[in-house]
């Protein structure tokens, strides 16, 4: 989708973490789509999953008006495996974790493929 070229890429798997925490913060929908593949699968909302950039997009849009600022969490070590990444970060709650795949593009930016953002958090 060209629409997401003009956005900064994420260069190492951690920086989709504090990229979607600045768009986040900016209400820009189209800057969150912009971290996925295509074909990405969120697992949000709670007990549902968002599948592809459009939906997850979507989400976003009508999501973000509502929502509180994000605050930055700092990441636990990446679990690297070829073009492959497994990142996670523990809530400032404590409840649960947030863990991401992230796989890495052509160029050699890293997209979101799986988002699991309140893992342990449900039942």
């Amino acid at each position: 989708m060209s629409e997401y070229h003009a956005y900064e890429k994420a260069l190492t798997p951690e920086d989709l973490t504090r990229l979607f925490v600045q768009r986040a913060n900016a209400k820009d929908a189209d800057g969150i789509a912009a971290l996925y593949e295509p074909d990405a699968v969120m697992a949000y909302p709670p007990g549902q999953q968002t599948a592809g950039r459009a939906a997850i997009r979507e989400f976003w849009a009508k999501a973000l008006p509502n929502m509180p600022r994000f605050e930055p969490e700092p990441p636990l070590p990446t679990l690297l495996s070829g073009d492959i990444a497994l990142t996670s970060t523990p809530p400032k709650d404590g409840a649960g974790a947030r863990a991401q795949v992230a796989r890495r593009q052509s160029d050699g930016s890293w997209l979101r493929l799986l988002d699991y953002p309140e893992l342990g958090r449900h039942g």
